[in-house]
């Protein structure tokens, strides 16, 4: 039986989804974008496992966490659900041990250490992982992420690896209200995308570019953004 306040919980969740599906839907229609090349990375720092379990079944079942502390529990509370982890915050490297047969991906890799981490734990787990390399684009320190000039020398330490895997890019939008501040952090993602490809840095099927949060994911999208990570659209602004 599910008390009167969980099923509120539940429709509330089920609707704001909803609603993130329009607002996709007409952001890749005045883009010339398909829906059906977008995806929704849900994020779930601070949520419950009963919370997210709810999202999953509403049909979200990418699932982005920022720590380690919280993606282990969740990812055991979680394990008969249909869902696939990212990890999508600063990862340090004595961290990596706890994660290394959670997540799929790994979106923040933004240094060289931490490459060589991950190959290690893969190859001790006798798995392979997939990362994203994550730019800081607007240069604001409060930011993670390695510098635009730093990009081709993280490239070159995967494709050193055999466990370790570029599967695309990811950044944070400038923390402004003006939209070309935000896009041109975005478009110059997508440069260096375009640029590590052409060169042949990376393969061609690194095409992923995770950039656009809830506030901002409109101008994401226009400017080539493959995928969302979204919390407070789902779940309402965290305390």
């Amino acid at each position: 039986m599910l008390w009167p306040h969980r099923i509120f919980e539940l429709m509330t969740i089920q609707k704001q989804i909803q609603i993130l599906l329009q607002r996709l839907n007409v952001a890749c229609e005045q883009n010339g974008r398909e829906l059906g090349d977008m995806r929704v990375c849900l994020a779930t720092k601070e949520q419950t496992p009963e919370t997210i379990r709810e999202a999953i079944r509403a049909g979200l079942h990418l699932c982005g966490e920022n720590k380690a502390q919280e993606l282990v529990p969740k990812a055991k509370a979680l394990a008969q659900e249909e869902v696939v982890w990212h990890f999508i915050g600063h990862l340090q490297t004595n961290k990596v041990k706890d994660i290394i047969e959670i997540v799929d991906t790994v979106q923040s890799v933004d240094r060289v250490a931490l490459v060589v981490e991950l190959q290690k734990q893969a190859a001790r787990v006798n798995r392979h992982i997939n990362v994203y390399v994550e730019v800081n684009t607007s240069g604001e320190e409060s930011k993670h992420g390695c510098t635009p000039d730093e990009v081709n020398t993280i490239l070159e330490a995967i494709a050193q690896s055999t466990r370790v895997h570029v599967r695309g890019f990811m950044t944070m939008g400038a923390l402004s209200s003006d939209e070309a501040t935000v896009r041109r952090g975005f478009a110059l993602l997508r440069s260096i995308r375009d640029r590590a490809i052409e060169e042949g840095r990376v393969p061609a099927s690194a095409i992923e570019l995770s950039m656009g949060m809830s506030n901002d994911m409109e101008w994401a999208i226009a400017e080539g953004s493959t995928m969302i990570r979204v919390g407070s659209a789902i779940f309402g602004s965290r305390s």
